[in-house]
């Protein structure tokens, strides 16, 4: 999972004239202190919540008030393994993270191909389709879908009444579970997939054809074999990451009466008393699963050579779909409808409702029926302007502090000669394989004992977010810092330049699409994320995921659609924000 890797690093600057020697009687110690000061934050965000959670499974005393204070070692948490409940979550986890792994895979797959090789009707749109649900949070998914298919009064159930067809629609399932997590994580395959078909040169399937290979046979020997590490890689990283949500599992599954990892983890935090020890337990199963996972995935799409695109300009060859240009259009948008359009629509009918009861389809035509009085109190309320302004705070920090953050590592691992500078990349990386409620829990530890006071301020809340997006930022700004020749910073500093100018007005402003990429990305997976924050939230440091998740805990449901409609609003707009900051700076 690391970033390209270019490592030329720079020769050390000849000493300035006036410089002290004593500011060179060390140069190894000072050579090591970009790489030890990094680490040292890396430990603190990354690593002691690691060492927190692991102790806290081996060990007897639930009390993290003393850094020191761990108790008496034991295997005894584990033991909550080999009960049913804890036995029904781990094959809860493992079913609904393969099957909604191969739904992903075969409609982001499907879109990809569509998207990148064939003759569909408004082939740019298909491209957008694929990625609009990307801009919908699971939990807004989850919680919309359960406004449609809820068994009782979901209005698909009481639309095909309406009809005098039976409603059997019940999202509260396995199958519920999937499909949600299907939907909402098929961009994942897509992105990769396209990406591969679009890059793939034409020469190989041109060698096919001119060989007498058929359409079929060309695309079944050649074109699919060539994205098997896309689609495999991809496969596994929707695994992950369905495994470890915790959202779609609460609002879908649990009611339902299928529990997963993830909630087992909540469930035992919020009981009375918390039963941390063992929450820890599961942590490291989890963390365990996903570490094999990421690994495999890591062996899948390194093991071998898939290289296709040369230097010279591609263009990859066109798929004709003759008789099915329609009706693959038709499925494309179908998947627009079922993961955008319907979800959207229920949002916005249960925040229009003025009664929060609905026994017909039809009372939904009645004079009176819909409203935007609830709406616009809930625009208007001190609280949600709270909440907003939270969530806007932690995100435009978390994305400034960590794309800052992410420059110094991916700087000194590909531009210095620091010792140790590699390590830093593997811990940046390592919470691609910690499932975020467990860093949370970790975080919470690791703040609790230690004697800094930041728990219960917005400042834990972008501490966490930093820590759980690291690889993220980390990747997005290495990717672009490698492909940049050093010689550009180099030559400043032969003229007379510090290295600290030479990166301010030479290496920053080089890459600064990279930057704002990476910025733009980190704000807006901080506005979405509501796991890291479960276990760090107060009630004045609340943010628009977790009142939308408070509003549905506590049954309150046309608020929680309210706040889900506004939420998509002002995500909607940061993107609109960020497509029209990326031009400007593409210019």
């Amino acid at each position: 999972m690391s970033a390209p890797t270019t490592d030329r690093p720079r020769q050390a600057p000849a000493p300035t004239p006036g410089v002290s020697v004593s500011r060179t009687r060390n140069p190894r110690l000072r050579r090591s202190l970009p790489t030890l000061v990094q680490l040292a934050l890396l430990t603190l965000i990354v690593l002691c919540p690691m060492f927190f959670i692991v102790m806290g499974a081996f060990t007897d005393n639930p009390d993290r008030s003393n850094v020191f204070d761990f108790g008496n070692f034991t295997f005894d948490n584990f033991a909550l393994l080999g009960r049913p409940s804890a036995q029904e979550a781990m094959w809860s986890s493992a079913i609904v993270g393969i099957g909604s792994s191969i739904l992903a895979l075969l409609i982001g797959a499907t879109l990809a191909f569509l998207a990148a090789r064939t003759n569909i009707p408004g082939r740019k749109l298909i491209y957008g389709i694929g990625i609009a649900p990307l801009f919908l949070p699971s939990l807004v998914g989850a919680l919309a879908w359960a406004l449609l298919a809820g068994p009782a009064t979901g209005y698909l159930n009481l639309a095909l009444t309406a009809l005098g067809l039976p409603g059997f629609v019940d999202i509260y399932s396995f199958a519920g579970m999937i499909f949600v997590l299907g939907l909402y994580y098929a961009p994942y395959p897509f992105l990769m997939i396209h990406s591969a078909l679009s890059l793939m040169s034409p020469d190989l399937e041109d060698a096919a054809s001119l060989h007498g290979a058929g359409l079929t046979q060309m695309l079944r020997k050649i074109t699919f074999p060539l994205v098997l590490p896309a689609t495999i890689g991809s496969g596994i990283l929707v695994f992950a990451l369905t495994v470890e949500n915790f959202a779609v599992a609460q609002v879908i599954g649990v009611p339902g009466g299928v529990d997963t990892l993830p909630t087992l983890i909540y469930r035992l935090m919020n009981a009375a008393p918390a039963r941390s020890n063992d929450a820890a337990a599961i942590a490291v199963v989890l963390t365990v699963l996903l570490v094999v996972v990421v690994a495999l995935q890591n062996r899948v799409t390194g093991s071998k050579e898939f290289t296709t695109v040369s230097g010279k300009g591609v263009r990859a060859r066109q798929v004709p779909l003759r008789g099915w240009r329609w009706p693959a259009a038709a499925l494309a948008w179908l998947y627009f409808v079922l993961a955008v359009a319907l979800p959207m629509g229920a949002l916005v009918v249960a925040s229009l409702q003025t009664s929060p009861y609905l026994a017909r389809f039809g009372e939904l035509f009645d004079a009176g029926a819909l409203s935007l009085w609830s709406l616009g109190q809930t625009v208007q309320d001190p609280d949600f302007h709270n909440v907003v302004l939270n969530s806007v705070i932690v995100g435009v920090s978390t994305a400034a502090i960590g794309t800052t953050f992410c420059f110094a590592l991916a700087y000194t691992r590909y531009r210095t000669r620091s010792p140790g500078r590699s390590v830093l990349e593997y811990v940046a990386m390592l919470p691609l394989a910690v499932p975020a409620i467990v860093l949370g829990l970790g975080l919470l530890w690791t703040w609790l004992a230690l004697p800094v006071p930041i728990y219960g301020t917005l400042a834990v809340l972008v501490v966490a977010f930093i820590a759980v997006f690291l690889p993220q930022g980390y990747r997005g700004v290495s990717s672009s810092i490698v492909q940049l020749d050093q010689d550009l910073e180099d030559s400043a500093v032969m003229l007379g330049a510090s290295r600290a100018k030479a990166i301010r007005f030479v290496t920053v402003p080089l890459l600064r699409i990279g930057l704002s990429s990476t910025f733009l990305l980190l704000l807006m997976l901080s506005m979405r994320e509501l796991t890291a924050a479960l276990f760090l939230f107060t009630s004045d440091t609340r943010l628009l995921s977790i009142a939308i998740f408070d509003a549905y805990d506590n049954g309150s449901i046309r608020s929680a659609a309210e706040l889900g409609l506004l939420y998509c609003v002002v995500i909607g707009v940061l993107s609109a924000l960020s497509r029209r900051f990326g031009a400007k700076e593409s210019k």
